[in-house]
């Protein structure tokens, strides 16, 4: 059986691609064999005869496996758009099974697998799919990074609130300073440690 986590954020642009990054090299060095996959990306450049986005990019850079980028990020848009607008100017319907299918392969080929979402947990990929479904279809635990900013808190934990509501297992959550001028940056991080009910 593999292991793996979802990683989600209170928002895009909240330091969820830089933790999962780091999570592979992580647990790369501990000797595992760790896969990025990035099912759903928005905002990519045309590179060697596909569309590729960075953040997935660079999920596959790290895990340093022979993966074909279309396995790690099966549905790639060129706009920078939430990722249902961009599917629908493409004419295109984000499916969970092309999704699953690319997530079998990516299983195969690792010991543990880190899923980064897009966006937030309830960013909409099509009429009857957004990301919690998603996460919840591919059966992980969540990890929820929390973009270190004002208004962090409210958003932190109107998060945690969604996931636990979905029945889906939060792990753990990770703090990303995206505002290196915050205000009161510790005692913000001290009433995250105290509200959120996880390490």
């Amino acid at each position: 059986m593999n292991r793996g986590v979802f990683v989600t954020g209170t928002d895009t642009g909240c330091g969820k691609t830089h933790t999962s990054v780091e999570l592979i090299r992580v647990l790369r060095a501990r000797g595992l064999r760790v896969a990025g996959f990035k099912p759903v990306a928005a905002g990519a450049d045309w590179c060697d005869g596909e569309w590729r986005n960075d953040d997935a990019s660079a999920l596959l850079a790290a895990s340093g496996l022979d993966l074909p980028y279309a396995t790690v990020n099966p549905y790639c848009f060129a706009p920078a758009i939430a990722p249902h607008l961009a599917a629908a100017e493409e004419c295109t319907t984000i499916s969970p099974g092309p999704i699953r299918a690319a997530f079998a392969k990516v299983c195969g080929a690792s010991d543990f697998v880190v899923v980064e979402g897009a966006g937030g947990w309830r960013v909409p990929l099509g009429p009857d799919l957004d990301i919690q479904r998603l996460a919840l279809a591919l059966g992980l635990p969540v990890i929820l990074v929390v973009g270190l900013r004002l208004g962090c808190l409210n958003h932190a934990l109107l998060s945690e609130q969604a996931i636990k509501a979905s029945g889906a297992m939060l792990l753990g959550w990770v703090g990303s300073q995206v505002d290196p001028d915050m205000p009161r940056l510790q005692q913000n991080i001290a009433t995250l440690e105290s509200a959120l009910p996880v390490p």
